[in-house]
């Protein structure tokens, strides 16, 4: 005897419910990610990224782990395994720079990165065969630069962002430097971590692949401290002192790249050397600029136009265009152009300063300071509070 057209009706929702509950591996980390405060939204383009760098098992494991660093007998517990087993997964992910491992009186504390910045980066900070970081780059970019939820979400939630740049040190006054503290000097990042170490740029190395990299330098990328400790301990950087950190932060400012770091005060782990063409967040600073996705330094320059001879050196250097030429209204040079400043999208980098070669362009204090979090922590709750995912 057939079934009722309730009882047919009843079935047919029974099944749909149960299909749309069955989650995958990939499902489950996905909304893991997302308790990050940046979050990463799920789409086609994350799935296929998080296959390329979990296996299913892998991804489903991950899924459970919590926010704070856990310990192997802690991972071992949730993930009912016991303690040999759940030592190889760590190690494994870990030498993969999916996961951060520490050194915390004497036993390995774990935790799982950000996919920004974090394990993303990471998967192409150096040349690897296990992966085909051609295909991956070229999903990056779809995930990123066209499909845009992710970037706009990483950058444009909330008043505290991710990152802040540091400004151009080489072009400070006298006065300037008596203003400048030593959290918002790359050089004193560099000397104070406790390890450094350097990478392939993920920005440049990801637009090589995808054919639309420029040619500044890729072997550049700065890690410090804890993060540092842990890609080098697995190959995923290589270990450097701090003279030879200091010789590429000058090849940075000669190729007028802009430096963008961790937005904390203390146990900076990343500063990246940025240009305009590649970079995620000098693309984010001008696609979104209103909505200050970047915090920038406490200084903005000030153009002296009767210097200005109108070259463009510092229109063309700028990685967020916030200099542009207009017209000088001199009626006797009625072609004349001097160079003008948009204030709400500059950066306070100062890399125009560097590339005026007529001495009109300095750089000014803002008139209030730019707020910068203590620390990785004090930075995520304010992120996750402004963003409503502050975890009970």
């Amino acid at each position: 005897m057939g079934l009722s057209w309730a009882a047919r009706q009843a079935l047919f929702f029974r099944i749909i419910m149960a299909h749309n509950t069955i989650k995958t591996g990939y499902s489950n980390l996905a909304d893991r990610l997302n308790r990050f405060p940046q979050g990463a939204p799920p789409s086609e383009l994350l799935f296929k990224i998080l296959k390329m760098l979990f296996s299913e098992k892998e991804a489903n494991l991950v899924s459970l782990m919590p926010i704070k660093p856990f310990t192997t007998k802690k991972a071992s517990r949730i993930w009912k395994m016991d303690m040999v087993s759940t030592q190889k997964i760590l190690d494994e992910l870990a030498g993969r720079a999916i996961l951060v491992d520490i050194e915390k009186n004497g036993e390995s504390v774990y935790a799982l990165p950000p996919p920004m910045a974090g394990f993303f980066e990471f998967s192409l900070m150096r040349v690897r065969n296990d992966i085909d970081q051609k295909v991956l780059s070229e999903l990056f970019y779809e995930y990123m630069n066209v499909e845009e939820d992710f970037i706009r979400k990483l950058f444009t939630r909330g008043v505290t962002q991710l990152g802040r740049v540091f400004v151009h040190e080489p072009v400070l006054s006298n006065e300037n430097a008596l203003h400048v503290l030593d959290y918002e000097r790359a050089t004193e990042v560099i000397k104070k971590a406790t390890h450094r170490g350097v990478g392939i740029c993920y920005c440049r190395h990801k637009m090589h692949h995808v054919g639309m990299a420029c040619d500044t330098p890729q072997d550049i990328c700065m890690t410090f401290n804890n993060t540092a400790a842990s890609l080098i301990k697995h190959d995923n950087a290589r270990s450097i002192d701090v003279e030879e950190c200091l010789d590429l932060l000058q090849v940075a400012y000669e190729h007028n790249l802009v430096q963008f770091g961790e937005n904390v005060r203390e146990k900076v782990n990343f500063i990246c050397n940025c240009c305009g063409c590649c970079c995620e967040a000098m693309i984010s600073a001008r696609r979104f600029a209103i909505l200050n996705p970047v915090h920038t330094t406490n200084f903005i320059p000030v153009v002296t136009e009767s210097d200005c001879n109108g070259c463009g050196n510092c229109v063309n250097a700028c990685p967020v265009e916030a200099m542009t030429l207009v017209s000088s209204n001199n009626p006797v040079k009625p072609k004349m152009k001097v160079a003008k400043l948009d204030e709400d999208i500059c950066l306070g980098c100062g890399v125009c300063v560097r590339t005026c070669t007529k001495d009109s362009i300095c750089l000014k204090s803002r008139p209030s300071r730019v707020i910068t979090p203590l620390n990785g922590t004090h930075r995520a709750v304010l992120m996750a509070i402004e963003r409503g995912k502050l975890q009970t």
